[in-house]
C-alpha cells in the first residue's frame, strides 16, 4: 500500500509563540489522519513472493532426501528418545 505525500505547513504568526504553533501543527497533523495510518501499517509484513515460497520448499525437500539417504547408509545416527 502507498501512502500519498501529504504535505502540511504552518507558518508562525508574528506575536504567536513556539507553544501555540507547536500546538498548531499537532492538530493539524491529528486532523490530517496521518499517524493513524502510520501506526495502522505499523506490524504489517510483506507477502513472500510464491517464487520464494516454491524455492525454499524445494530446498527442505532435496535437504529432506538427502538426509534419509545419508541415515540409510548408516552415515548418520538417529537419536531414540
Amino acid at each position: 500500500m502507498l501512502m500519498a505525500k501529504t504535505v502540511i505547513e504552518v507558518r508562525k504568526n508574528p506575536n504567536e509563540n513556539n507553544g501555540s504553533v507547536l500546538r498548531r501543527f499537532s492538530r493539524r497533523i491529528q486532523e490530517s489522519g496521518i499517524i493513524r495510518k502510520v501506526k495502522s501499517n505499523r506490524y504489517n509484513e510483506r507477502k513472500e513472493s510464491k517464487l520464494k515460497i516454491k524455492k525454499s520448499a524445494l530446498r527442505r525437500i532435496v535437504r529432506r532426501t538427502e538426509i534419509e539417504k545419508l541415515k540409510k547408509l548408516g552415515k548418520i545416527v538417529t537419536k531414540t528418545r
